[in-house]
């Protein structure tokens, strides 16, 4: 009975760090077994069972509720998040969405010029002669162009200049006749833009010579303002006289032809 006693008294100090139930109850009977004195049957079973007791709260282990307390804590938190996520998407869906439109502009510039053009036959003129004998050569050829001058105080012009006179030697000559009144002459006539030179003109071969005569506000085609006719055109005839002195033979001489506007 005393190794018992003893035994309870060293579970009971074990008991009395852990556990609340035991800590009144077993020194008691630790006392009463230092003095000697006996112990009944119903105290012993009181004892045994209060460490029975004692030993069964000792059993859960704390690490246990640790871990419930702390998956609680985890659920609630995601029940919360949870919940603030909902209250999110039905914000959002409460919004309306708004289109988004940008603009921006881009400034364009074009220059519009005076312009000029001229088309000529590829071919040679030929000058023949008709009639009587020694009554000269003349030959008539289309000037083709296209102009738009400008507004207010532009102007045009389409010119000739003799750049070589005619070859061989020993025939007719632009810049030394054989003989008086033996110049090279056009007229001009039908211009469908400008106005035509007036009366008969000489071929130079220093300078060049007015064929047409363009305005201001003029332009090719389309109709008024501009002309109806593209490309404009005109009509040169040319005269050159027979004269006795010219020796037999072919001969030829080359013209330049410009068109200017402003």
């Amino acid at each position: 009975m005393q190794n018992f006693l003893t035994g309870d008294a060293r579970l009971a100090q074990r008991l009395s760090r852990r556990s609340a139930y035991s800590s009144v109850v077993v020194p008691m009977f630790g006392a009463q077994e230092m003095s000697g004195q006996g112990t009944s049957a119903a105290d012993e079973g009181k004892l045994r069972t209060e460490n029975v007791e004692g030993h069964t709260s000792l059993s859960r282990p704390r690490s246990v509720s640790c871990v419930r307390r702390a998956l609680d804590r985890v659920g609630r938190s995601i029940m919360r998040l949870a919940l603030l996520i909902a209250l999110g998407a039905l914000l959002l869906a409460s919004i309306p969405l708004e289109a988004s439109t940008v603009t921006t502009t881009q400034t364009l510039q074009a220059t519009i010029v005076p312009l000029g053009g001229l088309f000529t036959l590829t071919s040679p003129l030929a000058l023949t002669r008709t009639g009587a004998t020694l009554n000269g050569f003349t030959g008539t050829m289309t000037l083709s162009y296209l102009a738009r001058t400008s507004q207010g105080t532009g102007q045009g012009t389409i010119t000739v200049k003799a750049t070589a006179d005619f070859t061989p030697a020993g025939g007719p000559s632009i810049a030394k006749p054989p003989s008086v009144g033996d110049e090279f002459s056009y007229i001009c006539s039908g211009a469908t833009l400008g106005t035509s030179c007036s009366g008969a003109q000489t071929v130079s071969t220093t300078s060049a010579t007015n064929v047409i005569s363009i305005g201001a506000s003029a332009c090719t085609g389309g109709g008024a303002p501009c002309s109806t006719a593209n490309p404009n055109s005109a009509n040169v005839t040319f005269t050159l006289t027979d004269d006795p002195k010219y020796k037999t033979g072919s001969y030829s001489a080359t013209l330049t032809w410009t068109i200017s506007a402003s």
